[in-house]
Parts: structure tokens; sequence; C-alpha cells
């Protein structure tokens, strides 16, 4: 890893993997073709990432805002998850790497949701790295959830605080995004982990996720290297 301070590498790392429509239209190729390429390149940007020591990373991969699309589109994008999953699997289990579900497993396709669930039943004693699968997932949605939850169990106003809120939502156990990357040239979260982003650094890239590569890692780890972690506070010499 050129250039970088590998005792400054974040721990946890989520990725917004913007651009798959673009980078096939560029080709003349159909959308769907920069979806099964974005897919594919998921699992080498993990693979680079798990040999850099990074413990955890979360990958936007369908949002509740996503079900708007053309009707082919997602429908083809769950064709995309149904062929790549069991691929994936292997790997994960080759490389003991535990995979998570973030989001609503309802309104899934029964497929679909059957392969997540059998994929987290298998990986779930890995300890290698942790990767989280944001299907059906929205940051907005989440929260309700969480709240809805807390609601049900009957938990007093006075003792719900910061800690206890984070236990209900879908990252409970995983550390929040010290780095959030987001691919394609756009500067927003667009609903992603909107609870957990609030201390992360945000790294936005022209690239497009297929085009997503280790060179570009590399500039994003450098970048969250240079950054001044503050947490609300100012640094002492300040």
């Amino acid at each position: 890893m050129a250039n970088c301070n590998r005792d400054s590498i974040p721990q946890h790392v989520a990725i917004v993997m913007d651009g798959n429509g673009r980078w096939a239209k560029q080709r003349g190729l159909p959308r769907l073709a920069g979806h099964w390429k974005g897919e594919v390149n998921a699992r080498r940007v993990v693979e680079i990432l798990l040999g850099y020591g990074i413990q955890y990373v979360t990958l936007y991969v369908f949002s509740t805002e996503n079900w708007s699309r053309p009707d082919y589109e997602v429908k083809g994008i769950f064709r995309v998850l149904l062929d790549r999953i069991d691929a994936e699997l292997e790997f994960a289990q080759r490389r003991g790497i535990k995979l998570c579900h973030l989001g609503k497993l309802d309104g899934l396709p029964a497929k679909v949701r059957r392969k997540i669930e059998h994929a987290v039943e298998m990986t779930r004693d890995n300890e290698a790295m942790t990767v989280s699968l944001a299907i059906n997932y929205g940051g907005r949605d989440e929260i309700i959830k969480a709240v809805q939850c807390l609601m049900r169990d009957g938990i007093p106003a006075e003792n719900v605080n910061e800690s206890l809120f984070s236990q209900y939502l879908y990252t409970n156990g995983i550390p929040d995004p010290d780095l959030i990357i987001r691919t394609g040239g756009e500067i927003r979260l667009s609903n992603f982990l909107l609870w957990q982003a609030a201390y992360s650094e945000f790294y936005s890239t022209q690239v497009l996720w297929p085009d997503f590569n280790r060179d570009e890692i590399d500039k994003a780890l450098i970048a969250y290297e240079e950054r001044q972690r503050r947490f609300g506070s100012v640094i002492p010499s300040e």
C-alpha cells in the first residue's frame, strides 16, 4: 500500500457503490452489464481491504429507494445477486469472512432472502473480517424501526441514550464507520448509515464503481490518513 501508514488504517470502511449504470452506458452496454461488473468488483475491493487489515466493510448494495427504478432493472439486479451469492459465500468461507445483512428481508424476492439468510448463517463464526451487505436498506427506515422496537419493549424515555439506541439498529455490535467512500462523483449519503455516519470521514471520487481499484482505494486511505478526526472537540494545540 504505497504512501499510506498502516497505523492509520480505518477499522471500518463503508462504501456507496455508485456508477454501475453510467459505466455501462459509456460502453454502449445495457445497465445490467454494469451491475454485473459492479458485483464482481465488490469481491476484488473486499479482498484488497482484507489484505490491508481492515476489519469491517459495509457495502450499499440496494436501497429502499431503488425499488422506484424500472421493474426490469430491479429484477435484473436481483438476478445478478442470485447468480453471484453462492460464489461470494465460497469466497467468504475460504477467507474467513463473516457476512451480515443490513435492511429488511421482508419484501425481497423469496430466493434472494433464503440465499442471504443461508450465507449469514454459514459464516456467522468467521473472524477475519465482517462484511455487511446493505440490501433493501434505508437509514431513515432503520431509525424508525429502532424507535418502534424501543416503544414495543416499553423502554422508559428517560432510559434511552445513544448506547441503548444503537443496540436497536441493524449494525448492533458493529463499530460506526471511520471512512465512507462514495464512487461516481456524488457528494451525499443517500440515506446510508445516517445514525452511524455522525463522525465518519467522507471521501468522494469521480471514478465509477466498476473501475474502483487498488490505486483508488489507496487514494481514499491516504486522504483518510491526512484528516484530523476531532469528534466535535478541538486539537489540544488549538
